[in-house]
């Protein structure tokens, strides 16, 4: 399915070809620069504001939805060369990268709240089975979340993976005031809501 209006930015930004890349992503942006990857970039605000303030680290959003891909390419401004887009359901993650990553982010994922969709979350051992493949040497987590039932979850899972819990937080917006948010952590924390954080690593 072609994104419509956005022609030139959809050529230049989403790989189409992605499996191709597998195991050897920083030919694609032409460096050995860190690969950093965001799953459900949403409207890419979050990745963009990284790509632009830090040029020697590479950035890739996944999105698994036209509809917000769509919305998403308008927002990113032409000649950023550090940045690309792949349209992927996160279960084919472990598919498209073999030991390309150094940091991965999870930002506001769905928390799939009835217990018997629990194996949905990206924090699951379904998940992080999945990641151990695809990142270069040290696994790096970082998540951020609005849902306290998500975040108690997934800190039990990463430790019980093997993850050191290595930055915590309940109140993200306490501890870090100046960051680069995404649109639904802007949403959130003009209704008051508090925003948990960790980063894990193995």
């Amino acid at each position: 399915m072609r994104l419509r209006n956005i022609k030139n930015k959809e050529e230049i930004y989403i790989v189409k070809n992605y499996k191709d890349y597998v195991g050897k992503w920083n030919t694609l942006f032409n460096n050995n620069n860190p690969i950093y990857l965001e799953i459900g970039m949403g409207m890419g605000k979050f990745i963009v504001e990284n790509a632009l303030n830090n040029p020697d680290i590479n950035y890739i959003g996944v999105e698994k939805q036209d509809n917000v891909l769509a919305r998403s390419l308008p927002n990113i401004p032409e000649g950023i060369n550090n940045l690309k887009v792949i349209r992927l359901n996160a279960l084919e993650i472990d598919e498209v990268f073999n030991k390309d990553i150094d940091l991965l982010y999870l930002n506001f994922s769905d928390p799939w709240p009835k217990a018997r969709h629990h194996s949905r979350r990206l924090t699951s051992n379904i998940f992080l089975s999945k990641y151990d493949g695809i990142f270069k040497d040290k696994k790096v987590i970082e998540l951020r979340t609005d849902n306290e039932a998500l975040y108690i979850y997934s800190l039990e899972s990463l430790s019980s993976n093997g993850y050191s819990l290595q930055d915590i937080t309940f109140d993200l917006n306490n501890t870090m005031p100046v960051r680069i948010t995404t649109e639904y952590e802007d949403k959130f924390v003009n209704k008051g809501n508090k925003i948990y954080y960790v980063k894990a690593g193995k």
